[in-house]
């Protein structure tokens, strides 16, 4: 169940009208790391979380949640920069601030090179924000991440928020309003917050590496393949322990020659490992069982329901 608050979470301004950043604003609005997206993504990802693990429910959608009404403040900004566009439009025949703006070829053939380049910008919706990105690319589902694998959704999440940070970062650069900054400041310090939170979540659940259930090969684990011509670039990327695994990297020097020896990577065994094919193959089982057993236990074979509204403490209150 939504509830609408018409106040906006963050108190949004405009010092003036800004059509041209207003487009350009719509990266946030339908973009495809806009605030649309994460609202959608997380509220998909939530579901499967609903019984085995009713906290990153919770949290998943509070935070989609809140990513709606992001949307709506970035909604809101676009719709301030946008000014008296929509009124101009409509007035077709005295002239206008806008009519002024066409006069002039160069300035005409500016304003029809916006409209060619984004339809939505003077011809589809001109003074709303629209779901297309800056240059009227349709918002599209595809840009939603949802596996049902809760260790790679939360990674998928952590991503997206770094994305759209940047995205935030950008935009800061493009304008110089400072109440639009303010906003942009704003949103992009939650995308900061939203990274930090999944990214506790994903340590709650242990193990978490690697993603999924399936464990890694011992064999081919901790294989570094020098594929490039030139100054090798030597690091903890390729060298030392690797970060998840501990294991030590095995730089190969030469991939194509052993690549041949070992008869395509068949005829090897696991090195600067611990693990071995059998524990693999056990850690496999163990991990099967226990993710099954917590998706399994929690969810019912018949009757079920997705809110238990006796435990509601008005419902409890009458009815005692």
């Amino acid at each position: 169940m939504f509830y609408h608050v018409k106040e906006l979470q963050f108190n949004a301004r405009v010092s003036k009208p800004d059509p041209h950043f207003a487009r350009v604003m719509l990266e946030a609005f339908g973009g495809a790391n806009g605030e649309l997206k994460s609202a959608l993504q997380y509220f998909v990802q939530a579901f499967s979380c609903h019984n085995p693990f009713p906290d990153k429910y919770d949290m998943l959608m509070d935070i989609a949640t809140e990513e709606f009404g992001h949307l709506e403040i970035v909604g809101a900004t676009i719709q301030m920069l946008l000014g008296k566009v929509n009124g101009e439009m409509k007035d077709v025949l005295e002239n206008t601030p806008l009519h002024t703006m066409m006069s002039g070829k160069s300035a005409k053939e500016e304003l029809i090179h916006q409209a060619f380049t984004n339809p939505q910008f003077l011809v589809g919706a001109p003074g709303s924000p629209a779901l297309t990105d800056s240059n009227g690319n349709p918002w599209c589902a595809t840009y939603v991440s949802a596996t049902a694998e809760l260790t790679v959704d939360l990674r998928s999440n952590m991503a997206g928020e770094a994305r759209a940070k940047i995205g935030y970062e950008n935009l800061l650069q493009l304008t110089d309003d400072p109440s639009v900054k303010e906003t942009l400041v704003f949103l992009m310090t939650r995308e900061v917050t939203h990274y930090q939170q999944f990214e506790a979540a994903l340590e709650t659940i242990k193990p978490n590496f690697p993603p999924g259930v399936f464990q890694t090969s011992p064999k081919y684990s901790n294989l570094y393949f020098n594929l490039s011509k030139g100054e090798d670039a030597r690091g903890p990327w390729n060298e030392g322990k690797s970060t998840q695994l501990n294991e030590t990297w095995q730089y190969i020097e030469n991939p194509l020659e052993y690549v041949q020896a070992t008869n395509g990577l068949r005829d090897i065994e696991p090195q600067g490992t611990s693990r071995t094919l059998e524990s693999m193959e056990k850690a496999d089982k163990e991990l099967s069982k226990q993710r099954w057993k917590e998706i399994d236990s929690a969810t019912p074979e018949t009757d079920l329901q997705w809110s238990n509204y006796s435990n509601h403490p008005q419902k409890q209150k009458k009815t005692k």
